[in-house]
């Protein structure tokens, strides 16, 4: 009995062993990120307080577009980060994942950057 125990070789883990540790990372980047750039984009429009009515008649309607296009970012952003934590947990999904967990944060950050852009500011 004893001789059957000591015959087990001690199981290694393989090279991918930690499947999380992107999509971990990722998420504790992408959710506050994208909180942080979402409370930010809301207090936008307190930019125009003092705007006259000519300023007003042109922000409004770029502000409302590029909340809209802002808001569509951000989903997608979580969605690729929903993407990198739910791919199966199998070696040949290893490098796709990273990759998504990379590409959710820069997609937040690029999604603010646009929503700028589009903002027609006073």
């Amino acid at each position: 009995m004893t001789l059957d125990l000591a015959a087990d070789a001690p199981v290694r883990p393989t090279r991918y062993a930690r499947y999380w540790v992107a999509p971990l990372f990722s998420s504790l980047v992408t959710v506050p990120g994208a909180f942080f750039a979402f409370v930010f984009a809301g207090l936008a429009p307190m930019a125009c307080d003092s705007c006259t009515d000519a300023e007003v008649s042109s922000f409004e309607p770029s502000f409302d577009r590029a909340f809209m296009v802002f808001g569509w970012g951000l989903t997608a952003s979580l969605l690729l980060l929903a993407t990198a934590w739910l791919l199966p947990w199998q070696e040949r999904f290893a490098a796709r994942r990273v990759g998504f967990a990379l590409v959710a944060p820069v997609a937040v950050l690029v999604t603010y950057v646009v929503f700028l852009g589009m903002v027609d500011w006073p």
